[in-house]
């Protein structure tokens, strides 16, 4: 067994989640069908969405941080002329207007007007917190409290198809963006007021829909070798990879930086897989200089071998 890495359980499972599901029923139904207890997932989708679900495995938990902060691209339907509590379709209507003046021509301006750094105010039915609670906790018990608006990036923001009152759209945003909130804001804009009607995730960082598993079929595994989905090392395939030797490898295993004499090829502050065999995460380290040298340092950040559960911090 390699010394670096875990055993089959710690993997990076991609489940195509159906709609009328929270993320956690998808994690508790994922956890049966696969006997590991240890599961966390790379951002949630709300019930009524579908697609991409980024689940992490055992000591795959490890990289949520990694993971989670990596950008989003979305399928959805928007709905103008009614506006929700909730901003989606599950929502009470709380306004219906007129929305036959909107245009293809509006339309692809307004998106160009959504397009960029935002800021977004968060729904009331959300998983921010404020005082301690959760906003959706609140919006239960029919309070509504100011919220404070946050920076957001929308990449892209292109539109597929327009049929009035449906406007079908395609969105690549950054981590914490609420797409129904800017279904909504889209229809505060043009002045009829809108809300989400459907919404797909279609890829989250380098996971995509390719590699997605229906829940069903997850679960209906009848015999159960090697889990599905990507090892550690693979799951981080847009972090650049250095190759360690024996001795550097100990040393990384003990928590201690490792030494390259002829530097590592990265500038000092990148971040990088460290692996003995290019095959399994022995770390994930960070590039510091040698005082006085020109070589470089590697300082380990979480160390993933099996005779180290241990996590040191970057200084």
């Amino acid at each position: 067994m390699s010394r670096t890495e875990g055993s089959g359980v710690d993997r990076v499972i991609v489940v195509d989640k159906p709609a009328g599901m929270t993320s956690h029923d998808v994690v508790q139904r994922v956890r049966r069908a696969i006997r590991q207890r240890r599961i966390g997932h790379a951002g949630t989708l709300d019930p009524a969405a579908t697609g991409v679900l980024v689940l992490l495995a055992g000591r795959a938990t490890r990289l949520s941080q990694y993971l989670t902060a990596a950008e989003k691209e979305y399928e959805g339907r928007l709905v103008l002329g009614v506006a929700t509590d909730t901003q989606d379709a599950d929502g009470a209507v709380m306004s219906t207007a007129d929305c036959s003046d909107v245009t293809e021509t509006r339309l692809l301006e307004c998106f160009g007007e959504f397009t960029g750094d935002l800021l977004q105010t968060p729904p009331m039915v959300s998983a921010v917190k404020r005082g301690g609670r959760r906003l959706y906790e609140l919006a239960r018990e029919g309070v509504e409290v100011a919220r404070d608006p946050r920076p957001v990036t929308v990449r892209e923001l292109e539109l597929v198809g327009f049929e009035p009152p449906d406007v079908r759209f395609r969105v690549v945003c950054s981590k914490g963006t609420y797409v129904r909130t800017l279904a909504a804001d889209i229809g505060a804009r043009l002045g009829c007021g809108a809300h989400l009607g459907e919404l797909r995730r279609t890829r989250s960082g380098d996971f995509g829909l390719a590699e997605a598993l229906p829940l069903a079929r997850l679960e209906s595994r009848q015999t159960r070798p090697a889990l599905p989905g990507r090892s550690l090392y693979d799951a981080l395939a847009d972090i650049p990879s250095v190759t360690l030797s024996e001795r550097q490898l100990d040393q990384v295993l003990e928590g201690q930086p490792a030494e390259f004499p002829e530097g590592v090829g990265h500038p000092p502050g990148a971040l990088v897989r460290a692996t003995a065999d290019g095959v399994h995460l022995t770390a994930i380290a960070r590039v510091d200089e040698i005082s006085g040298g020109d070589g470089a340092l590697l300082k380990p950040i979480r160390v993933f071998g099996e005779e180290s559960e241990r996590e040191t911090v970057a200084e």
